[in-house]
């Protein structure tokens, strides 16, 4: 391929006017060629191995429109594909395979646990994706697709996109560890509330993205068991291994929830232990002052009589004297009972 005939470089463009965000053709040898929506709107298959794959800004006013038109699509599924319904499912409906997913979204100032859904809808010879956000996912197959190793069918180029989605949860599940062994090291000798609030973000990350990815493992199941004659067995293989992996994830997911409720409470049980023997000190301090407390209080009232009190009495170094006789004791005392 000539510098000339590259494709043009993908763009998520929100605001276009045109709801196609890009199109290929697909080759059948792992490449692919560039189409604008004019003539994706015209498609018709030419050569066998060729497959038409749209990839379209569901939240583009005609999109339901086009789908039920050009594509024959029932207008209950042309709703599905295009709503904000976008829990993880796949089904089965006639030669065509509808199915939601979802991927971790990776856009600046974004969360892990903020995961973005890709509607998808494929007869064989056409796939259509949607997507309401900018998701990487796409544009990653289609990159292979330009450089000549992508897909080569409709049922590979479903099993990449899942490929991929999968591969990008397991980066945050990495990060996860990383950070949970991170602040295990951080812990060993100290902690912060800084500490606290990162755990609290790594458990409430791990519930996120498990109660997502749960019924994802149930859609690809659905994929690999009920998709049509056209998605073929080293698909089925593919998605088998892809659902292999993302229990594997989920695993792992359990284990980083357990392992920072592992940590919080070591860190809230060394807090309570550090805050146990303060007050253990402050009440040994308290013991054996408040008898010294008691002598002077009582010696420093304004009233006559006070015992020592007249010049010559030498009364302030007897009451030193006794006062120092009285803690040494108490001293004495509280070291045979061992509380210090």
């Amino acid at each position: 391929m000539t510098p000339d005939s590259q494709p043009a470089r993908i763009t998520d463009d929100d605001h276009c006017e045109l709801p196609l965000l890009f199109g290929r053709v697909l080759d059948g040898r792992g490449g692919a060629r560039a189409v604008d929506w004019k003539e994706a709107q015209r498609w018709k298959p030419g050569i066998e191995s060729e497959v038409l794959w749209i990839h379209l800004l569901r939240t583009h006013p005609g999109v339901q429109v086009w789908l039920e038109t050009h594509c024959a699509v029932p207008e209950p599924t042309a709703e599905l594909l295009t709503s904000d319904a976008n829990r993880p499912r796949a089904f089965r409906e006639g030669q065509a395979l509808v199915a939601t997913l979802r991927g971790i979204n990776f856009n600046p100032g974004a969360d892990p646990e903020d995961m973005l859904s890709l509607q998808l809808w494929s007869d064989g010879n056409r796939v259509v994706t949607l997507r309401r956000a900018p998701l990487q996912t796409p544009r990653l197959v289609a990159d292979s697709l330009d450089h000549g190793d992508g897909p080569e069918d409709a049922g590979a180029l479903i099993t990449a996109l899942t490929e991929h989605l999968i591969d990008r949860m397991s980066h945050a599940i990495v990060d996860m560890n990383a950070m949970i062994d991170e602040l295990e090291d951080e812990t060993a000798d100290t902690y912060s509330d800084q500490t606290l609030d990162k755990i609290a973000t790594i458990r409430r990350q791990s519930l996120a993205l498990k109660r997502h990815m749960s019924p994802q493992h149930e859609a690809l199941t659905a994929i690999a068991n009920g998709a049509p004659g056209w998605f073929e067995d080293h698909d089925r293989r593919e998605i088998a291994e892809s659902i292999a992996r993302l229990r594997r994830y989920l695993d792992d997911l359990d284990i980083s929830k357990e392992s920072a409720l592992v940590l919080q409470d070591d860190i809230r049980a060394r807090a309570a232990a550090n805050t146990q023997r303060t007050q253990y000190v402050l009440a040994v301090v308290a013991g054996v002052f408040l008898p010294l407390t008691f002598i002077t209080g009582l010696l420093g009232i304004n009233v006559g009589d006070i015992p020592l009190a007249q010049p010559g009495s030498h009364g302030f170094w007897i009451i030193t004297g006794l006062c120092g006789t009285i803690l040494a004791v108490e001293l004495l005392l509280l070291r045979r009972l061992k509380w210090f």
